[in-house]
């Protein structure tokens, strides 16, 4: 039977069950002659008679109610299919890659993250520690994190995070034979731990700031990292000054591990965003991940 008749099976399977033309039509959206005209077409082409009617009622006959029975199981099986299908595609599934420095990863993604990939194990999350200004787009990254500043234009950017704050901190073993630094320019004369960025190579200059002066600088030290949570224990360890995020090193300012200095130099910067290309359309997995980061105050 050629492919294109498939509705006139339906509409045999309707009218069998409802034993009505009236109904039938009204559930197919059809009107009532042109649903008769389908029934007796199929007929023909079968040359079988499928249904008996009477001026009160309509019923298969002993042809019609072996079709019934073959037919109308497969078009149940279809139908569940299909709603299978629809709600795949409404849940949240699929691969996603993102990229972020370390410190957005530990304090903004995992702990958002967690809860919703053990409500969705469907979704699967790749996450690469980068401190560079990835091009997500080149590198096929699904989403990226940034300071809001850093992030492009064309991108579609959600914050995620509050303001972040930076701290200049020391050890006490380390600031109790020096003299703490009052100016940037006296950074010149004191340990100061690096980070090397792999964009070009270079070490992140420390970006300071006060009353509307900002200034860039290079320092200089006996070591340099490329990940914030060795400065930190090379800062504990004595090493020398490091540059952080204020809330990594809040605890152990707080138990007196640490102490601030420059404070009045410190600059905020817009909080983490997470990031994604206009032009992609964004899938469901994305959208559950991009909510569940989302900040809310």
């Amino acid at each position: 039977m050629p492919r294109e008749n498939f509705n006139d099976l339906l509409a045999f399977v309707t009218v069998a069950r409802e034993g009505s033309f009236t109904r039938a039509a009204a559930q197919l959206g059809v009107s009532q002659s042109a649903l008769s005209h389908t029934i007796r077409g199929l007929e023909a082409r079968l040359d079988l008679r499928l249904l008996t009617r009477t001026t009160r009622s309509v019923s298969p006959t002993e042809a019609g109610e072996r079709l019934l029975q073959t037919v109308a199981p497969r078009f149940e099986e279809i139908e569940a299919e299909l709603a299978a299908l629809k709600e795949l595609r409404d849940k949240p599934v699929g691969n996603l890659r993102i990229t972020a420095a370390e410190h957005a990863v530990s304090t903004v993604l995992w702990p958002k993250l967690a809860p919703v990939l053990a409500q969705y194990p469907q979704i699967k999350v790749e996450i690469t520690i980068d401190y560079g200004l990835t091009d997500i787009v080149a590198q096929r990254y699904d989403l990226g994190v940034r300071l809001g500043d850093q992030v492009a234009k064309d991108m579609i950017a959600v914050r995620i995070a509050p303001d972040l704050r930076m701290a200049v901190v020391g050890a006490p073993g380390y600031l109790a034979s020096r003299a703490a630094p009052q100016t940037p320019q006296e950074l010149s004369t004191h340990a100061c731990l690096n980070l090397r960025l792999p964009t070009h190579g270079g070490l992140m200059a420390w970006e300071l700031a006060k009353d509307g002066h900002e200034v860039k600088v290079r320092v200089e030290g006996q070591l340099v990292f490329n990940n914030s949570p060795q400065i930190l224990q090379a800062a504990l360890a004595g090493f020398g000054l490091a540059y952080l995020p204020e809330d990594m090193v809040h605890a152990h300012a707080a138990e007196g591990r640490l102490l601030p200095v420059l404070q009045d130099w410190c600059p905020t910067f817009p909080g983490y965003h997470v990031y994604y290309p206009s032009r992609r359309q964004s899938s469901r997995a994305l959208s559950v991940v991009v909510d569940a980061l989302r900040y809310r105050d």
